[in-house]
């Protein structure tokens, strides 16, 4: 019963932090073509990714304190 707990604790980290990467890259992506669109806004769109980014990676910090001890 352990190795499930322990298990079920693992997962849903690895599960937020594949979440997390998804939507890093497709951040990425959608910058790098709306920079792509409209380059006097470089430096707003950059921004604006930089910003969601980190948020997205928020929920990987999130995942891993709800986490069972």
């Amino acid at each position: 019963m352990f190795a499930v707990t322990e298990l079920g604790g693992s997962l849903h980290i690895g599960l937020a932090a594949l979440g997390s990467a998804i939507g890093v890259g497709l951040i990425g992506m959608k910058a790098a073509e709306a920079t792509g669109r409209n380059p006097g806004a470089a430096g707003e769109i950059r921004n604006m990714a930089i910003i969601f980014a980190a948020l997205a990676e928020g929920v990987v910090f999130f995942a891993i304190f709800i986490a069972p001890k």
